[in-house]
């Protein structure tokens, strides 16, 4: 999630800060991976009774306030009126106001599940309104041993509620973090907003490149030579995967008088599935 901090509230920095300084070598001189061995798919249907909690053998929770790094206003928790299933085959995380307070929730796959190359997506119908401010995203698994940004990050769907048709893919990394991160926007056509329906998120990811698509139509390329010249590629890695919703912070801003809630994010699906 660009400008997100990492799970731990002491490992990391914010996203829109500056990037933390980090050895590298030359794209040109770092080898091609061999790639792991093949890992299972994974998926989540969200199938269960209504209110109760997503799966706890693929999903735990970050939890707490403090801005996360981004000067965020929500407070992630683990009750199900912030994060829970309909009962009809959904994930809902809900950010709730209480006035000047909010409360959200924020999931993780740390510890149960993590995707090196292959393809990824999710079925998602967003929130909207200003400050809000969901994604579906991606960690390095190594974040606890080398802190952000040197983990990577990578954001399948970011999107700030004042921008409801707008959604950013975006690759962080040591040197190229924050705002200088690897980023394109894909726009809804005919004025549509991603709070209207679901759209598929996807990223499709092999030793050097990750294609960032919506709804089947690819909108950015990133490969090694998108980086900077003297920064380290660190995506070909174990990654583990989040799904948010922030409400405030140093990309979206703050709610207005303008901002409804309760906002909903729902997730009909995500599902991964390795290279052959």
């Amino acid at each position: 999630m660009a400008g997100t901090l990492s799970i731990a509230a002491a490992v990391g920095l914010c996203a829109a800060a500056a990037a933390c300084g980090s050895k590298t070598t030359s794209p040109s001189t770092n080898p091609v991976p061999t790639p792991p061995p093949v890992t299972p798919a994974w998926s989540d249907e969200f199938d269960g009774p209504a209110n109760t909690a997503p799966d706890p053998s693929k999903w735990t929770y970050d939890l707490g306030g403090g801005g996360w790094g981004n000067q965020e206003l929500e407070t992630y928790t683990n009750s199900v009126d912030n994060v829970h299933l309909d009962g009809n085959g959904h994930l809902v995380i809900r950010a709730s106001a209480n006035g000047a307070s909010y409360t959200s929730g924020r999931l993780k796959t740390q510890g149960r599940f993590t995707a090196q190359y292959g393809h990824l997506e999710a079925s998602i119908k967003l929130p909207a309104g200003r400050g809000i401010w969901p994604a579906f995203w991606m960690l390095g698994a190594n974040i606890t041993s080398v802190g952000w940004p040197q983990c990577g990050e990578i954001d399948v769907m970011e999107n700030i509620g004042s921008e409801p048709s707008v959604n950013h893919g975006s690759a962080h990394g040591p040197g190229y973090s924050g705002g200088k991160s690897i980023t394109a926007r894909y726009v809804l056509p005919g004025n549509a907003k991603f709070s209207d329906a679901f759209h598929t998120f996807a990223i499709d990811w092999t030793p050097g490149t990750i294609v960032f698509s919506v709804d089947g139509t690819t909108y950015s390329t990133v490969t090694r030579s998108s980086i900077p010249a003297g920064a380290m590629w660190v995506f070909d890695a174990p990654f583990f995967l989040l799904l948010n919703v922030a409400v405030g912070g140093t990309f979206p801003g703050s709610p207005d008088a303008s901002t409804l809630f309760p906002q909903e994010m729902v997730v009909d699906y995500v599902r991964y599935r390795p290279s052959s």
